[in-house]
């Protein structure tokens, strides 16, 4: 399956999107700019949300679900959330189609023109705050903790698959509470959850921190993200949560009865991954001979390929390897046993191989009469024989083994393509020759911000969290600073 397939350094971009389609993740659809969700990619998906689904119940959030439809009116309540997202709306103007005069399909009827365009969600904010409002009457019914899985729709012009569509699968969390306090913790308390589960299910290293003015979120008062390196040097938001103050709840009037007696307004948050998550996993981790999936987030952890000539063969491995899957099925590993006489051996080997399935067993009629499988790990593509009765511990083992080695590898990657510069030729340089993270001196303004922006299309990806005071000049303009900030290029 790798055969003209590209390089990472010949061409990473074509490698990506390549990778993509050829391991059955997405292909592009009829409608422009949107994708197809391949049952293999939507397995990894499920798995994304499973989790992360159960990490939200576990910190007191209930799903819900809102329209997908916002009146155009709501997004004029807020000044800078609409300034945000009003070139990227796709809006509903009618509601009825007629056939056309000529006889030739249909047209849009004109007659039937919405009294009110809708636009489809970029994102939920306005109508889940317009709602709010019918709830939240006392600090009784706070704090409100709810999180939404839905699709929403970006207008994008140029398109990647998972990094960027028009569509795209995400969930997101709002959150309702009586002190400004409150709610600030519980934005901190996502981007962890975020964080979490990015180093310990995605294999992936993050730096939390929070965005710069000109890089928060629209009607945002402070922005906190994860970023993580790809293996190109560019840097991926893999998450954000947002302290919104109290932005949303002025402008939708939502006000609530203290403990004094006293009317206020509400505190609130909000917070998201996406279906993104699915590109940074390809990126971070995948290498020219397909997808290196950590365990945690396979569909299938273990794959069992018989070798056998005849059908007597492959009974006789059967009655070996079936008592293996259930063992191993016990413990709670996700086997795939691939008896299909359609497809050769070596074939098989190259698809789970390019698929990214983290362990891959063989076994044939001469590993039976020797009691052992072979045994091939994806990440290191290192292959070894085994005793049968020790399968099921050492597969165990690997998993675990195969996970961690996949986040130190990237951590490494990381700390290798982080760098830090003092001056502008430096920061230039490193931009232009080596990529990465860099940590450089900036003067705090957004001026400065959009010049280096400007110049090097690198931006600030975060602000770290408890980062150390340092005294030191602005890399552009040579002007002091009291902290380093993580500036990269970014998808």
């Amino acid at each position: 399956m790798a055969k003209d397939f590209p390089s990472r350094s010949e061409n990473y971009s074509q490698w990506y999107n390549d990778l993509v389609i050829k391991a059955d993740l997405a292909e592009n659809s009829a409608v422009r700019g949107c994708m197809v969700i391949k049952p293999y990619g939507y397995a990894i998906w499920e798995k994304i949300q499973s989790t992360l689904d159960k990490k939200f119940k576990d910190t007191g959030h209930s799903n819900v679900y809102f329209p997908i439809f916002i009146p155009k009116s709501f997004f004029s309540k807020e000044a800078s959330h609409v300034e945000g997202f009003a070139k990227e709306c796709a809006v509903v103007t009618h509601y009825r189609l007629k056939n056309s005069p000529d006889g030739k399909g249909v047209i849009v009827d004109e007659d039937a023109k919405l009294e009110e365009e809708l636009i489809i969600r970029p994102t939920s904010e306005t109508i889940i705050w317009d709602t709010y409002k019918n709830w939240i009457k006392s600090y009784r019914d706070l704090p409100l903790l709810y999180n939404q899985w839905a699709n929403v729709v970006r207008w994008e012009m140029r398109t990647r698959l998972f990094l960027r569509t028009a569509e795209f699968l995400w969930q997101e969390g709002h959150t309702a509470h009586a002190t400004k306090e409150e709610a600030i913790r519980e934005a901190e308390t996502m981007l962890e959850v975020y964080a979490d589960f990015a180093e310990n299910w995605m294999a992936i290293p993050v730096l939390r921190g929070v965005k710069s003015p000109g890089e928060r979120f629209a009607g945002a008062l402070e922005t906190y993200a994860i970023e993580a390196l790809m293996q190109d040097g560019k840097a991926l938001q893999a998450g954000t949560s947002h302290f919104l103050g109290q932005n949303f709840a002025k402008a939708f009037d939502v006000k609530f009865l203290n403990r004094e007696n006293q009317l206020e307004y509400v505190w609130a948050t909000s917070w998201g991954v996406s279906t993104r998550l699915m590109g940074a996993l390809v990126m971070a981790h995948s290498d020219d001979n397909g997808l290196v999936l950590p365990p945690k987030l396979a569909p299938v952890q273990v794959v069992i390929v018989p070798v056998f000539k005849n059908e007597d063969q492959l009974n006789s491995i059967s009655e070996v390897v079936l008592p293996i899957k259930k063992a191993l099925e016990s413990r709670g590993v996700l086997v795939k046993y691939d008896d299909r006489d359609t497809h050769k051996p070596g074939w098989k080997f190259s698809e789970y191989e390019f698929k990214g399935v983290p362990l891959r067993i063989t076994i044939g009629p001469r590993d039976i009469e020797n009691n052992t499988v072979e045994i091939a790990r994806r990440d290191t593509l290192e292959k070894e024989t085994l005793q049968i009765t020790d399968i099921v511990e050492k597969v165990v083992h690997l998993l675990d083994q195969i996970q961690k080695n996949m986040f130190d590898r990237a951590l490494s990657f990381r700390e290798q393509n982080t760098f830090t510069v003092n001056t502008w030729d430096e920061f230039v340089d490193t931009i232009e020759n080596r990529g990465g993270f860099i940590s450089a001196h900036w003067d705090g303004t957004a001026e400065t911000e959009e010049k280096i922006k400007d110049a090097t299309k690198a931006t600030i990806r975060v602000i770290p969290l408890n980062n150390v005071k340092e005294s030191g000049r602005c890399v552009f303009s040579g002007k002091p600073s009291d902290q380093r900030v993580i500036f990269a290029r970014a998808y």
